[in-house]
């Protein structure tokens, strides 16, 4: 006899799947979303401080970026028409906050292993009026197992190679463990300021039915290191939908040899 508060707990997982999706999908299609960013402009391949299609100089000094501009570039800084010159560090507000506008555009200033870039979020942009969803698997239970938390000694860095062809570090605080289908499989993850974890994985489905890596973020781990790993809300990573990001590729271990066929697959444009 069928278990009738096993039926209704898979319902209302479902729904709260389909919530998240949806919510997924507006926060994607948002004005200063992914969808938006229009360019990513490391300062050391700009001496002269010209950025493609931005106004303004930009130099990198030390400790920050300065910023040069006269009225007619139309830049406001924290919010008032500017003019002249400004130290300026790296953002960390959400996008719609950051110290620099250009006629609605927001311009982030960036900060990576001593190398300063510049980021321009239009949302006129051209991914986002082609952008008509995530594809995605349905829900399923099977795909949510309890997994463990196990933190490293110490914290560590492993050199993994970005979106945009370079390398870069990628801090790793530990590893979750879960077990689907009998067979017991491993991830490197790192800690998020509020507790929560973060991998990147690879699975036989990358760069096939899906796109060729996913992020997963699980809940912080309970007290004794338990915690809920949930695949149906695998990620796309943000360079799925515009090239300008530089995610990091999965790190060695992290590529599972099972299809996990749930999650998001890939990005839905016109």
């Amino acid at each position: 006899m069928s278990d009738p508060t096993s039926s209704t707990d898979t319902t209302d997982a479902a729904g709260e799947w389909r919530h998240w999706h949806e919510q997924r999908e507006a926060a994607v299609a948002s004005s200063y979303g992914p969808l938006s960013l229009t360019g990513t402009h490391w300062l050391a391949d700009f001496p002269d401080g010209r950025l493609p299609d931005l106004p303004g100089e930009w130099r990198e000094d030390g400790d920050a970026v300065v910023l040069t501009a006269v009225a007619e570039d139309g830049l406001t800084v924290d919010g008032k028409p500017f003019a002249g010159t400004v130290r300026l560090g790296a953002d960390h507000a959400p996008i719609h906050e950051s110290r620099v506008e250009a006629a609605g555009r927001r311009i982030m200033v960036l900060h990576r292993e001593g190398l300063w870039a510049v980021r321009d979020f239009d949302p006129g942009s051209a991914a986002r009026r082609a952008f008509r969803g995530i594809e995605a698997t349905p829900y399923d239970p099977r795909w949510v197992v309890p997994g463990i938390y196990r933190p490293y000694e110490e914290a560590r860095s492993v050199r993994v190679r970005n979106a945009d062809g370079r390398e870069r570090g990628l801090g790793l605080s530990g590893e979750l463990v879960f077990e689907l289908d009998g067979r017991v499989h491993a991830l490197q993850v790192a800690v998020e300021d509020d507790g929560t974890l973060w991998a990147v994985f690879a699975d036989a489905t990358s760069g096939r039915s899906t796109f060729r890596f996913r992020f997963l973020r699980p809940p912080a781990p309970a007290e004794d290191g338990s915690v809920t790993v949930d695949l149906n809300r695998a990620l796309l990573p943000p360079c799925a939908f515009v090239d300008h990001f530089i995610c990091p590729f999965p790190p060695p271990g992290n590529t599972l040899d099972i299809a996990v066929e749930a999650g998001e697959r890939r990005v839905l444009t016109v």
